[in-house]
Order: C-alpha cells, then structure tokens, then sequence
C-alpha cells in the first residue's frame, strides 16, 4: 500500500516528487507518459495509489483515470492529479473521470504528503471492507457447513443407540444358543431352554433386527462418508492459504468450493456441472480463486432466492461448466435468476455497488473478483437476460508451465 506510481512528462517535477516520497518512506514507480502509466497499472496490481500529470503527450492522466474507471480499477488505486489548470469546470471534470483528489502547480510537499496520507487511508478502509466481505461469507459457509455436518451425526448417533440397545438383546440370544449347544453336546437339552429362547426370539423380533440393523450400519456409513467429503472440501478450500501460486486443478477447486457452499444454494437451487475432463493444470493463488467462485454461487444463489422465495415452490439452477482451448481455460457460472436490469449492468464490478438492502454486503465481492481474476492475467464478463438469468465468465490463460518457468527465473 506504500507503493506509488508517478508519471508526469517534466523531469524536474519528476525527480522532484520522487525526491519527497522516497524521503517519506514511499516505494516509488516513476514514468514519463500516460501510456506507460496505465499499462504498469494494469500490469502491476499491487499500486494503489498514482500521482499523475493532468497534461502529458500520449494519453493525459485524465484519460488514464477514465480507463481505470473502465476497468472497474478506479475505486482500487487512488489517483492524484498534478495540474497547473484551475477552476470549478475543471475539478469536476477530473473528478468524474475517476480522479480521488488534485494539486495545482506548483504543489506544496506538506499537501501533497496529506493527501497521499488520505489515499492510504482509504485504500486501508478499502481493504478492510473487502476483508469483512470475504469473513462474511466465510462466516456464512462456518453455519452452513455446521449444520451440514450436524444432520448426518444426529442420524449417525441415532443408529449408534439403536445398535447398542439391540447388542444387548442379541448377545441374550447367543448366549441362550451357546447353553442350547452344550446341552445338545451332552445330551441334556431341556424344554425349559426351548421355551426360554423361543421367548427371547419372539421379544426380540429376530426377523426385524436382520433388516434394520445392515440399513443402521449403511445410514452411519454413509453419513461418515458425507461428513468426511464436507471435511476433505473444506481442508481444500481453506488450507491453500494466500502464499505463493500454485498449479491447481480448477475443477477439483470449484467442486471443493460447491460443497462447502452447499447449505446456501441447496434449497433455492439444484446445482449442474460440466467440467472439462481433459482441464489442463493452471498456476494461480488458489485461496483467492476459490473465493472468486465463491463469490458467483452465493450472488447466483442470491439471484435465484429473488425468484423463488425459499424454494418450497420448486427451484432454479445453477449450473457451472469449465472449458479449454488454446487461448485459455474458461469458466462459466450460471443461474436461473431474475437477469441484471439494463440500468445497472455498467456497475455491477464498481467498488461497494450492491443492489442488496443494507447490512446484506458490502458491494465488494464482484469488485473483488474482477481485480482477483484480472491479477490472475485473465479476464470476467456477464451475459444477462431478464426474467432468464446471468451467466459470468472467466477467462484464465493456460500458464501452468509458462507461467511456472516465469515464477521460478
């Protein structure tokens, strides 16, 4: 967050702002134009705050705040721009382009140090907004995946007290079978032994016990598989960690991530997927992929949820379908969903936009999506329809052993 991009075409203003930041602690980029300024901002995510020249040949830092703007970057790098022009006409215009603040030439270091203190501390704000987005959802899936697991223990210990309770009828029985067999040895069975194990077979019900207890043991069975496919999704949803990238398989991560969402689309929605069998590994930092489709099953669930209630009247569909050719793997994650209004559909990945009702996210979670898959060389768009749904997808580039050979020289 202490990295800043400076462009400005006069090399004495240049060298100058680049004398304050790096005696203030900043990590400094500098370039001469608005070209190469917006191709190391598209390139390097990890700037978030530019001090641009307002004239510069090429491409002006206006039009540069216009296209972070465009590429839904603008509320991610707080953009200065250092101009000589004044006056009200030109403030707005710089401000509507996507600019956060201005300095007029010749600038003032205490001002402009301020104003890049104000930067940090909204990109700060920034982050931590997103942060509770992403601990949201997580704390969403922790109640979901609690009451996942809860249902098949229930059931689970339910069998284990039935088993128990039947043990003990059972070994009455051998017993009785055990003394039944002696006796036959020595030639001393009584009818007293005949009538006791008749009456033990009948209060037992021998006949029902043979049919329950295997369905007992299948149920149990199948539940401990159930949690431990819960356990095994989770372990590779949130183990991954926010290290270094890693080749990944894509489909393997989207089925980890499906399952540990279960609880929140399962009853508005029926989940089909299609997965490319023959999907390439692909290099990225897992953790933020899992959270980038996260994030389009819950807005689908979401979506769907807007149509058909609690789905007690029936449910929509989610379907998910990964694919690759030359180009690139691509995902597609679709739902069934009232489609995105006309109005809104330029917004959908600005910062802290959300149609939900206050308290109901932050507006970061798309926004945080399009800047993960974008790091990730790629790019995400939407098709929509409404009253037919929306369709998001991404495009990775198939780098696992270009981009491997890359990370490693």
């Amino acid at each position: 967050m202490s990295k800043v991009l400076i462009a400005d075409d006069d090399i004495i203003s240049q060298k100058l702002l680049q004398h304050i930041l790096a005696a203030a602690k900043y990590e400094v980029v500098v370039t001469g134009n608005g070209q190469q300024a917006w191709e190391i901002l598209h390139r390097q995510h990890d700037i978030y705050m530019a001090i641009l020249d307002w004239m510069m040949p090429g491409m002006d830092g206006v039009e540069v705040c216009r296209r972070l703007q465009q590429e839904h970057r603008a509320g991610l790098v707080y953009v200065i721009l250092l101009t000589a022009k004044e006056g009200t006409k030109n403030i707005i215009e710089a401000l509507q382009a996507g600019a956060n603040d201005y300095i007029t030439k010749p600038f003032v270091k205490e001002e402009l140090l301020a104003k890049l203190k104000v930067g940090q501390r909204t990109i700060m704000l920034q982050t931590q907004l997103t942060q509770m987005e992403k601990l949201d959802s997580i704390g969403q899936l922790a109640s979901g995946i609690a009451h996942e697991i809860n249902t098949p223990i229930q059931y689970i210990g339910d069998n284990a007290q039935f088993l128990q309770s039947v043990f003990a009828d059972l070994h009455r029985i051998l017993e009785k079978y055990s003394q039944l067999l002696e006796a036959n040895r020595t030639q001393t069975v009584s009818p007293e032994l005949i009538v006791q194990i008749d009456a033990l077979l009948e209060k037992t019900d021998i006949h029902y016990l043979a049919q329950e207890i295997p369905q007992a043991l299948g149920q149990s069975i199948e539940g401990i598989n159930h949690i431990s496919g819960i356990i095994n999704a989770m372990r590779d949803f949130a183990s991954q960690g926010l290290g270094d990238k890693k080749c990944i398989d894509i489909n393997q991560a989207i089925a980890s991530t499906i399952t540990v969402s279960c609880n929140k689309w399962k009853y508005v929605a029926d989940m089909v997927t299609d997965f490319d069998p023959a999907l390439p590994l692909t290099l990225c930092l897992p953790a933020e992929f899992n959270q980038v489709i996260l994030n389009l099953i819950l807005n689908a669930a979401d979506a769907i949820a807007d149509v058909v209630g609690d789905g007690a009247k029936g449910k929509g569909n989610i379907s998910i379908r990964t694919r690759h050719d030359d180009q690139g793997i691509e995902i597609r994650v679709s739902d069934t969903g009232s489609g995105i209004p006309e109005n809104i559909r330029d917004r959908v990945f600005d910062p802290f936009f959300t149609t939900k009702e206050v308290g109901k996210g932050t507006g970061q979670g798309l926004t945080t999506s399009y800047a993960t898959v974008k790091k990730h060389g790629g790019s995400i768009s939407f098709e929509t329809e409404m009253s037919k749904g929306t369709t998001f997808i991404i495009r990775l580039p198939i780098n696992s052993q270009e981009a491997k050979t890359k990370e490693g020289g």
